[in-house]
């Protein structure tokens, strides 16, 4: 659908942008039923959303004319939940409305304060920003809501979850009732709707989302792997998808620095982009993806809120989604204006289930696969290569001459050889992935056994998360107790009231005979009970949720017997929620502390 009829200036930046035909969301908030109208937008990540809110806007920004009046104060506001995509809002307005005569002003965190005021008082007429700055910049009487004329919250379900629902409801408390309140989410949570009824009048309600699936131009892909190959999983869907922009989701900050790393030694150009970083960090990192200088980007959810790469085109969510809609926003950031993208979920067999779910909720369909091997990959950088290389070129007199002075001095297979060597040293190698069978699974697990370890035998000692059991006094205690060093303890499983070490069998006679006699040397009166354990800890397991079965039965039937009080009782034996204290014979634990 073409645009229908602009102001003249809004035409012509369109027109130089390229923009000749409307995208779904933008031709509905653009007809005539949806003017002057409150809007409750449900559109996906990608788009064109920030362009649709941009021109909905325009007969409150320019009224009849083709340019912006002077004002006071801002006569819009767009709140975003983060600075990149605060930033990102800016950038687009000030193209859309620059012809009109647009004032931006863009308060977000992390930016001077000071000069943020100064554009503020400079007779901005739009201002962009993170409710955190807005509702900092409005109580100090910087940002003068009085004759603003309409309100963007974009992603605004984001910004909920985010904990932003109180800046946000004193910001729009500040705001004249008359003003136009337009309210754009990817996802519709009860949250949103109760501002919708709160902050809105007679709002129309737009849905663009596909209902069948979350995103049409995304095509997903499921990943099954055991926990421990994640990383290398990782690394080969990199090197089998060769994405010109992919970006890797991690959970937490810890992460993204940690296969922020690994991705570096393994030769990957990579940035990360997560909380610790300062706001000029993220503008480098961001910039070095749209040069090419880097490729790939690992970040948390937060931080990769609003990044907009045009050829970003691979998503690999390395750490599961925590919902749907999380999934939803993270693999928005490919698949955007018309392009397609892919979408990649690291699954540990143990999470199977909850992804199905998560999938199901989404009403998105996965492919589910095995991650690519060696093997794979080589065949697809051949035919990558392959396609390079016949590629048409122009060469200049000078790299005519170097090409036949090769062919005096090589053969042609030899030069094609050494052209294909020099284009695969830049690639970072595969690695190497267990085969995803049950087979393979348990050989892994075997060479997986440190040197040593691979006949042993389970003691058990009488202590465990109770009783603040720690490696870190279990071990001394064990050394001490055994005559042993801590080279020659394997596993060690600590259970809520006893703990399991893994003796070489070669020592476990010697190590249990200076355990007996060493108890009567501590001088302790009660001292750690250390003894050979037929079962191990997952017979032990399994024992304790039976029982913990029986007794939440037994429970059951004497709650139906008698009447339920609720108990105010301090626990027996605890002072004040104090934990107890050490357990004798176990020198050299540390002191319980206060909490």
């Amino acid at each position: 659908m073409t645009f229908p009829p602009l102001p003249s200036s809004l035409e012509a930046a369109l027109a130089e942008r390229g923009y000749d035909t409307a995208t779904p969301v933008q031709a509905e908030v653009m007809r005539a039923e949806a003017a002057g109208r409150d809007l409750v937008v449900s559109a996906q990540t990608g788009s064109g959303k920030t362009i649709a809110f941009g021109l909905a806007i325009a007969r409150e920004l320019l009224g009849e004319s083709d340019a912006i009046p002077f004002s006071e104060g801002p006569l819009a506001l767009i709140i975003a939940p983060t600075r990149e995509l605060a930033l990102q809002v800016s950038r687009e307005l000030a193209w859309l409305y620059g012809k009109a005569g647009g004032r931006i002003a863009t308060c977000v965190g992390g930016m001077n304060p000071q000069q943020e005021r100064r554009a503020l008082r400079s007779g901005a007429n739009i201002v962009v920003g993170t409710p955190g700055r807005l509702r900092d910049h409005l109580e100090r009487g910087a940002l003068d809501l009085s004759g603003l004329k309409a309100v963007v919250l974009d992603e605004a379900d984001e910004m909920l979850d985010m904990g932003f629902r109180e800046e946000l409801e004193e910001i729009l408390d500040a705001m004249p009732e008359t003003r136009r309140t337009l309210l754009f989410s990817a996802t519709m949570p009860r949250p949103i709707e109760a501002i919708a009824r709160r902050y809105q009048r007679n709002a129309l309600r737009i849905a663009t989302i596909d209902e069948g699936r979350g995103h049409g131009d995304i095509s997903y892909q499921a990943v099954t792997v055991s926990p421990p190959e994640i990383e290398n999983a990782a690394v080969n869907l990199l090197r089998f998808h060769e994405a010109e922009t992919a970006i890797l989701f991690c959970a937490t900050r810890e992460n993204v620095r940690h296969l922020h790393a690994t991705l570096q030694e393994r030769g990957f150009a990579v940035v990360a982009l997560s909380g610790e970083h300062s706001q000029s960090e993220r503008n480098q990192a961001l910039q070095a993806l749209r040069d090419r200088r880097a490729r790939v980007c690992v970040a948390t959810d937060v931080a990769a809120r609003g990044i907009d790469l045009p050829t970003l085109s691979l998503v690999i969510h390395v750490e599961i989604p925590r919902d749907a809609e999380t999934l939803q926003h993270r693999s928005g950031r490919t698949g955007r204006a018309g392009k397609k993208g892919t979408a990649v979920m690291i699954v540990p067999f143990s999470r199977r289930k909850r992804v199905e779910s998560m999938l199901r909720h989404a009403k998105i369909t996965a492919d589910w696969t095995d991650a690519p091997d060696r093997e794979a990959i080589k065949t697809r950088d051949r035919e990558r290569l392959l396609e390079k290389l016949l590629e048409p070129v122009e060469v200049d007199e000078g790299d005519r001459e170097l090409a036949e002075r090769l062919l005096a001095e090589r053969t042609p297979a030899q030069i094609a050889a050494m052209l294909v060597h020099a284009h695969r040293a830049s690639m970072p190698e595969p690695e190497d992935l267990i085969a995803n069978t049950a087979e393979a699974r348990r050989e892994a697990q075997k060479e997986r056994h440190r040197p040593g370890f691979e006949d042993t035998v389970w003691f058990r000692m009488a202590l465990g998360r109770r009783q603040n059991a720690d490696p870190r006094w279990i071990l001394p205690l064990l050394c001490r107790r055994g005559h042993i060093t801590r080279n020659e303890i394997g596993a060690i499983r600590i259970a809520p009231d006893e703990t399991y070490f893994q003796i070489p069998r070669r020592i476990a006679e010697k190590f249990a005979d200076a355990a007996a006699r060493s108890a009567k040397d501590d001088g302790d009166d009660e001292p750690v009970a250390i003894e050979m354990s037929e079962s191990g800890p997952r017979d032990a397991a399994r024992t304790n949720r039976k029982r913990h079965h029986a007794h939440g039965k037994a429970d059951t039937q004497r709650a139906k017997a008698k009447p339920a009080f609720r108990k105010f009782d301090k626990a027996k034996g605890k002072k004040d929620g104090k934990p107890g204290k050490p357990p004798k014979g176990a020198k050299g634990m540390p002191k319980s502390k206060k909490h």
